[in-house]
């Protein structure tokens, strides 16, 4: 008859590499069944082990009932459960400190800003220009000098007689050179 151990290790072998395996740490027999203990040798897994259950009856082969992953004492374990309802009652009162607090400390800032607005001595700060430059002043200053700018233009003048005559006699010369240029050949 096989030895309950080594059908023990040979059911872990199904389930787990051979390297996350450790030695035999103990055999506990109950009526009908024999639990193996075997060490793990898991990153993340420290104090925990495998074991195996084996049925043992008189006259029949060991049979394999369960393998399993336990802690040991001193594992590292994941907390307790907690229902859904009450970890979302606890995110609510959560979000509702956070926000009574919140509008606890807006209020003092906006008391403490207060208290600046009146160390400028007015309400505007450069007349509504944070940089202080006026934009609308320069833009002013812009269209007055274009305004400047038509007054002293001599292509500009209110006379419709002079630009008459100015442009019939250069209308003349273009007739006389175009015509010289008529008689080139090329």
């Amino acid at each position: 008859m096989p030895d309950v151990v080594e059908v023990a290790k040979a059911a872990l072998l199904e389930v787990t590499p051979e390297a996350t395996i450790g030695a035999p740490s103990g055999q506990v027999e109950e009526a009908g069944a024999t639990t193996v203990t075997f060490q793990a040798n898991m990153a993340g897994y420290p104090g925990w082990h495998w074991t195996v259950s084996v049925a043992t009856l008189d006259g029949a082969e060991p049979s394999v009932l369960e393998v399993e992953l336990m802690p040991g004492n001193g594992a590292l374990l994941a907390p307790d459960w907690v229902p859904w309802s009450e970890r979302l009652a606890d995110y609510e009162a959560a979000q509702e400190a956070l926000s009574a607090s919140e509008e606890s400390e807006d209020s003092e800032l906006d008391s403490d800003d207060d208290d600046d607005d009146d160390d400028l001595g007015s309400d505007v700060l450069h007349g509504g220009d944070l940089d202080g430059v006026d934009i609308d002043e320069h833009e002013d200053e812009d269209d007055d000098e274009d305004e400047d700018d038509d007054d002293d233009d001599p292509d500009d003048d209110d006379d419709p007689d002079e630009d008459d005559d100015v442009d019939d006699e250069d209308s003349d010369d273009e007739d006389d050179d175009l015509g010289d240029e008529d008689d080139r050949s090329y």
